[in-house]
C-alpha cells in the first residue's frame, strides 16, 4: 500500500467515475485502474464495483476509505510539522437541508481550522441527495430532519445506505415570515392563519415525495404554492409576497438579516434535526470538529430565542 494509492481511491470515490478521476489525477485511466486493483488484491477486498450508474462503493470499501482518509490526514500533518510545507489542501464537505445554523457552524469551522490551503464545500441540497452524498462519501456528513411522519421512510433509506442518524435537537414547528407581513404581527400562528398566504417550500427534484419534503405538514393542501431551490430566493419571496414557510424556528439574524422572523405554529408536531454519517467509517478529525461547531451553533441560537 502507498499513499499514492490511497489518494487514488479517494479521488475515485469523490468523483464516482474512473475516467473523471484519472483526468483530475493527471494519469492514464488504465494506470489508475491497475493501481486500485493492486490495492484490492493486497488486502483481498473489493472497494468499488461497476454498475449502470457508474462506480459504486462496496460496504468494505466504505470502511476502507474511512481509514484511508485518516492515514492521509496524519501523513499531511507529519509533512506539515517537519517540513513546514503543506502540499495538499484541507478538504471537507457537508450536505444539508437549508438551515442557518449549518452555515454558521461551517463559517466557524473555517475560521478556527482553515489553514492557508483548503477546499471546503457546503451543499444546501435536496433530501435524497444529502443521503446519497454521504453514502457515496462525497460529503463527510449530512444534516436533515425527521419526525413521526417521515421517520420510517428516512430511517429505511439510511439503513439501506449504511448510514446512522445522530440527533442534535428537537424543535417545535415555527413559521418563517417577513417582519412586516400581516403574519409577522401575530404572537403565534395557526394553520387557518396561513391559508390566505403563499406557502414556500424547497424543490426535491425527481425524488420528490412528501416523506423527503424539507418542510413538515407538506401533505396539507395550499392554494398558493411556490417552490424554490435556494434559501436567499425563499427569504426574498417571504418578504416580497408576504409568504411563509414552516421550519424549526432556529435562525441567525447575523446571516439572514433582521427582516425574517419566526413565529410559533400551534400544531402537535415536532422536527428532530440531526446529522447523518456512515455507520462503519471512522470520522475524520475535521468532521468531529464540525460536529462540535454544530452543537455550539445550535446551543447559541436556541439560547438567543429564550
Amino acid at each position: 500500500m502507498t499513499l499514492k494509492q490511497l489518494r487514488y481511491v479517494i479521488k475515485v470515490a469523490e468523483t464516482g467515475n474512473i475516467t473523471e478521476a484519472a483526468k483530475k489525477l493527471f494519469i492514464a485511466q488504465p494506470s489508475l485502474t491497475a493501481a486500485i486493483r493492486e490495492l484490492e488484491n493486497e488486502y483481498n477486498i473489493t472497494i468499488f464495483t461497476r454498475s449502470k450508474k457508474g462506480i459504486e462503493i462496496t460496504t468494505e470499501g466504505d470502511e476502507f476509505l474511512g481509514y484511508a482518509r485518516q492515514v492521509l490526514e496524519q501523513a499531511d500533518l507529519i509533512e506539515e510539522k517537519y517540513t513546514g510545507v503543506r502540499h495538499n489542501k484541507q478538504r471537507f464537505c457537508v450536505s444539508a437541508q437549508h438551515y442557518s445554523f449549518v452555515v454558521e457552524a461551517f463559517v466557524e469551522l473555517l475560521k478556527e481550522f482553515g489553514k492557508d490551503k483548503y477546499e471546503f464545500h457546503i451543499r444546501e441540497t435536496q433530501t435524497y441527495d444529502i443521503i446519497e452524498d454521504v453514502a457515496c462519501l462525497r460529503s463527510e456528513i449530512g444534516i436533515l430532519y425527521r419526525n413521526d411522519f417521515n421517520e420510517t421512510v428516512i430511517d429505511k433509506s439510511l439503513r439501506d445506505n449504511g448510514l446512522e442518524f445522530h440527533p442534535l435537537f428537537k424543535a417545535k414547528p415555527h413559521v418563517f415570515v417577513g417582519k412586516n407581513s400581516p403574519l409577522g404581527r401575530k404572537n403565534f400562528l395557526t394553520l387557518d392563519d396561513l391559508k390566505a398566504y403563499p406557502r414556500l417550500s424547497y424543490e426535491q427534484g425527481s425524488h420528490n415525495s412528501f416523506y423527503f419534503a424539507e418542510e413538515i405538514l407538506s401533505t396539507i393542501d395550499s392554494d398558493k404554492e411556490i417552490i424554490v431551490r435556494d434559501r436567499a430566493t425563499l427569504f426574498n419571496l417571504l418578504i416580497g409576497l408576504d409568504g411563509y414557510t414552516i421550519c424549526t424556528g432556529v435562525i441567525s439574524e447575523e446571516l439572514n438579516g433582521p427582516n425574517i422572523v419566526a413565529k410559533p405554529l400551534k400544531v402537535e408536531d415536532y422536527m428532530e434535526i440531526g446529522y447523518i454519517i456512515p455507520g462503519h467509517t471512522p470520522l475524520s478529525q475535521m468532521t468531529k470538529n464540525y460536529i462540535k461547531m454544530l452543537e455550539k451553533s445550535v446551543s447559541a441560537q436556541a439560547s438567543s430565542k429564550d
